[in-house]
């Protein structure tokens, strides 16, 4: 009957006509089918059989529904209703009717491979993924095989070997150079298996449909608070859980025809990058070795000369500065889908860029930031490009030029409030597909001059940051990695790989209490 249809209302099943199923809780909220974990039968407590007119039935028969509640901030847990009745036949009808509508939710993962790295972060991945991830996997009924990583690239390299075509996803448990890690493998295993090579630029990559969950459990975790926006385990686990998915473009970064490396969240030079190449020396401080080098770097305020070149995204909706936030379903990354699959079906665009105008911008910079995400963290809510779109096939392209110490301040404590941070007549920002950079040194083909310079005066200079010489080149920071060279060509690759999340949601707490969906159909 179509009458007889429930909801999950908060954690409780309200029955239209079925008077004889009864639970626990009477807290209301509606949660759809796709956000329910498990169904299994249970034992049902003899203290809770002491309630009005149940306490004199002889025996009662029960089920729990373990679902998904909304926290605050984005936050999710795991919650749970029991139902009990006296007919032991109805009770089996609702724990089989709801186990076969689960089985239909067919972008849940079964099988999944996971990585931990137990020396990221606060070497506190194993124990995160055992206390607090396993149980919840085991719940689901999801199966695992665990490889606990030894040095660095143990992921990277396990990747080319095994059969990854028989997991439904790979987890990766630890900080950004753990996905980072994991998603070179995958990315180069798919080029390998389709006969692409990386180190042609120009190359179109084949898409990754094996998707990608990340546990947080390192010192920083943009990419996990970017995309689903707090960094949490469990509720990194119930995304993983429910099946999500969400697209993600990729920079590829090559040098002379080499490929370098893949970038997701941030490619930085100059500021970014000096910081990153300080607190290299310093891990030993542990995180807060980023505090003293960005002190540090902002102290010794260096400018770089050199020569952008970029193509402007045409192909995509919005710009930098429209303050239109990427949120789960947003509309530019369908567009940008859409335009992905008509490109792929007719193959005669995929060289497109090559017929468009290049522009070019010579100057002296602060910092130049390349950022595929907003590149959000708990220290800056909004990040570098707050309107920056996750699967929109470009990349804002932020160049901040030579300006006073105090102006560059100014800029740096815009990342923190909600204020503009693109109001500066210094910085300038451009939704880019592809760019290109070479320092002043490399165009004047100085570089032999360059390694003598940094042998007889690198060491002076970094110790006396009042030295009138200016260092010449700085370090790319390739997503939290240092890159050799400084002169590099990026292309965005649209959609390029997948994650198990859906974005950041508007407001999780509105949505579950207005949420439509409902469980029907059971019988």
């Amino acid at each position: 009957m179509a009458d007889e249809s429930i909801v999950l209302m908060g954690a409780g099943l309200l029955c239209s006509y079925w008077r004889s199923l009864s639970c626990v809780h009477t807290e209301n909220c509606f949660v759809p089918i796709c956000e329910i974990i498990a169904v299994e039968e249970t034992e049902f407590n003899k203290k809770q059989r002491n309630i009005g007119r149940w306490q004199k039935m002889a025996k009662l028969h029960a089920f729990t529904v373990h679902y998904v509640k909304k926290a605050r901030n984005h936050r999710w847990r795991c919650s749970d209703a029991t139902f009990w009745s006296v007919d032991e036949h109805l009770c089996n009808q609702w724990t089989q009717a709801l186990k076969e509508l689960l089985e239909m939710q067919k972008s849940r993962p079964k099988q999944l491979l996971v990585y931990i790295n137990p020396y990221g972060g606060k070497r506190q991945g194993k124990r995160i993924y055992e206390q607090k991830v396993a149980p919840l996997f085991s719940l689901a009924s999801i199966s695992t095989d665990v490889v606990i990583t030894e040095h660095a690239n143990h992921a990277k390299d396990n990747l080319f070997e095994v059969n990854i075509y028989k997991y439904d996803g790979v987890v990766c448990v630890g900080g950004d150079g753990m996905f980072s890690e994991v998603m070179h493998g995958l990315i180069g295993r798919m080029q390998k298996d389709s006969g692409i090579d990386q180190n042609n630029p120009k190359a179109s990559l084949v898409q990754c449909n094996i998707r990608i969950g990340i546990i947080p459990a390192g010192s920083t975790d943009c990419i996990c608070y970017s995309t689903v926006g707090i960094s949490d385990p469990v509720t990194s686990a119930l995304h993983i859980i429910v099946g999500d998915c969400q697209p993600l473009d990729v920079s590829s970064v090559h040098h002379n025809n080499t490929f370098l490396k893949y970038s997701v969240s941030l490619l930085g030079y100059g500021f970014y990058g000096d910081i990153l190449k300080d607190s290299e020396k310093k891990r030993w401080m542990g995180p807060m070795r980023y505090d003293y080098s960005g002190f540090k770097t902002f102290l010794s305020h260096h400018y770089y000369e050199g020569t952008i070149a970029y193509q402007p995204a045409k192909h995509t909706h919005g710009s930098p500065r429209d303050q239109e936030s990427c949120r789960t379903g947003c509309y530019i990354c369908k567009q940008s889908g859409k335009q992905l699959a008509e490109q792929n079906k007719e193959r005669g665009l995929k060289h497109e860029e090559g017929e468009e105008e290049w522009k070019v911008i010579k100057g002296k910079f602060l910092a130049i930031n390349a950022v595929n995400m907003s590149c959000a963290c708990p220290r800056s809510p909004k990040g570098l490009s707050p309107a920056a779109h996750l699967a929109d096939g470009s990349a804002d392209l932020i160049l901040v030029r030579k300006c006073s110490r105090f102006d560059f301040l100014r800029y740096l404590v815009r990342h923190t409030n909600q204020d503009d941070q693109f109001d500066f007549p210094f910085v300038d920002v451009y939704r880019v597909k592809c760019f290109q950079f070479t320092s002043k040194l490399s165009e004047d083909n100085e570089s032999n001059v360059m390694d003598i310079g940094k042998k007889r005066f690198g060491q002076f200079c970094r110790d006396h940051p009042a030295c009138c010489c200016n260092i010449v080149n700085s370090t790319w920071n390739c997503d939290g990695e240092t890159l050799d060279s400084s002169a590099i060509e990026v292309r965005v690759h649209c959609q390029l790989i997948k994650l198990f999340a859906r974005g950041i949601e508007e407001d999780c707490k509105d949505e579950a209490a207005h949420s439509q969906s409902s469980i029907e159909q059971l019988l």
